[in-house]
């Protein structure tokens, strides 16, 4: 079996969630946006109105191969877009955003998220999901693999940083190039994403100056690892053990990093997806600070984002609650109180492959749900959520009680981000 050293987009390989994971409490939802074309990240503006992004279907444009070099290509076309809701109404606002996708429609790369500045001024930031090299030379001029400031009123945007290329130049953890950017926050002057392809964290000043990687993010080892069967579909077949063939006791997997949120502390927290097999509990949230990168906790599995509530409770939110090859899309949103206690809100019952959340100023929980379903997404609104701790909430994990208790008591309700 050999290994390749890749990441890839979590909607290309993502075939399943799980329901390992039962709710402990009695929160519900409503839906309130629905018929998605692969979801993304969803964001507050500071008008009140909440906005999604939506990757597209790709195209019949030029083609990249995938990530993995196995399997159908992707393919470009400008399917992409930002939708906006407002007072129970959809509405496309953003089009002709660029996208690449398998043939039908899924894995998509496109619009990925969405943030707005203190000023109302938007973000969006736009995957990509293979080898940088092939970007520029297979599809021409495309914003895949960037971060753009768009103008809603013109239809039109324009650049301001590279991430793509910021791999294809620099490659900044040393492995296969790779960039399939994720998810980002604005922080002051500078725009903070993760790019799951090159497992690296990036900033940028807003005005698109001194791009560059703040850490990047090491390989697991995976003790004696739980693979499909050798005659199971996989988006990995050369790293899915033929028949007989011996299956190692370690095996190294990409990290992943899916999203990102800024904590009370001033530290940047991480969610990590993992790379394939993607092992049950064996996702983590890395913490980033001036005192260098830390596991702040453990035990989950791919997780997609992450978000700080106004008083300190970190929202971790889990594609799938299984490794995803096994076929099951339940997926669960958790909470982690400032005393590192943690809960399952929402566990499956109609939360499926969900790709990011937010908190919106009513202190309810809003989810894209059905991410990997082109035309089946959905936008959830998670109520009362207010829930009962876990009889086992013993995963690694940092209490953060005593960190930033001054922001904690002055910082007001924030128009919600993405992880």
């Amino acid at each position: 079996m050999k290994q390749k050293q890749f990441t890839i987009t979590i909607l290309t390989f993502c075939v399943a969630t799980f329901s390992g994971m039962k709710a402990a409490s009695a929160a519900s939802f409503s839906v309130i946006a629905d018929g998605l074309y692969n979801a993304g990240g969803l964001s507050f503006s500071p008008d009140g109105n909440l906005y999604v992004t939506e990757a597209g279907i790709g195209g019949s444009g030029g083609c990249v191969p995938p990530a993995s070099g196995q399997g159908d290509s992707l393919c470009y076309g400008t399917s992409g877009a930002v939708t906006k809701i407002e007072n129970g109404k959809t509405e496309r606002i953003l089009t002709g955003l660029p996208s690449i996708a398998l043939p039908d429609g899924t894995g998509a790369g496109g619009p990925r998220d969405i943030q707005f500045d203190t000023t109302g001024k938007p973000y969006v930031l736009i995957g990509y999901g293979a080898n940088p090299a092939f970007r520029d030379r297979n599809l021409g001029y495309t914003d895949l693999g960037k971060i753009i400031a768009p103008d809603f009123k013109t239809n039109s945007w324009t650049s301001v940083a590279d991430i793509a290329n910021y791999e294809l130049a620099n490659n900044p953890d040393g492995g296969d190039v790779g960039s399939n950017p994720l998810g980002f926050i604005i922080d002051g002057k500078k725009l903070v994403a993760v790019d799951a392809g090159a497992n690296d964290l990036l900033s940028v000043n807003t005005g698109g100056s001194n791009l560059q990687a703040i850490t990047t993010f090491p390989e697991d080892i995976l003790t004696n690892p739980v693979f499909p069967p050798s005659d199971t579909p996989s988006n990995e077949p050369a790293q899915v053990p033929s028949q007989g063939e011996e299956v190692r006791s370690q095996f190294a997997t990409q990290p992943v990093p899916s999203g990102v949120a800024k904590g009370p502390d001033g530290a940047y927290y991480i969610s990590q997806f993992t790379g394939f097999p993607f092992p049950e509990g064996g996702a983590k949230i890395y913490r980033v600070g001036a005192d260098g990168t830390s596991v702040f906790a453990d035990g989950f599995t791919q997780l997609t984002d992450l978000e700080f509530d106004p008083v300190g409770n970190l929202y971790a939110l889990q594609y799938a609650n299984q490794s995803a090859w096994k076929g099951d899309f339940d997926g669960s949103v958790i909470k982690i109180a400032p005393n590192g206690t943690r809960t399952t809100l929402l566990s499956g019952n109609g939360l499926e492959s969900p790709s990011a959340l937010t908190i919106g100023a009513d202190g309810a929980v809003y989810v894209t749900n059905r991410s990997d379903r082109p035309g089946q997404g959905q936008v959830l609104r998670i109520e009362n959520i207010k829930s009962v701790p876990e009889p086992d909430s013993n995963l690694g994990i940092l209490a953060i009680a005593a960190l930033g208790v001054a922001w904690l008591h002055k910082k007001r309700i924030p128009q919600p981000s993405h992880k």
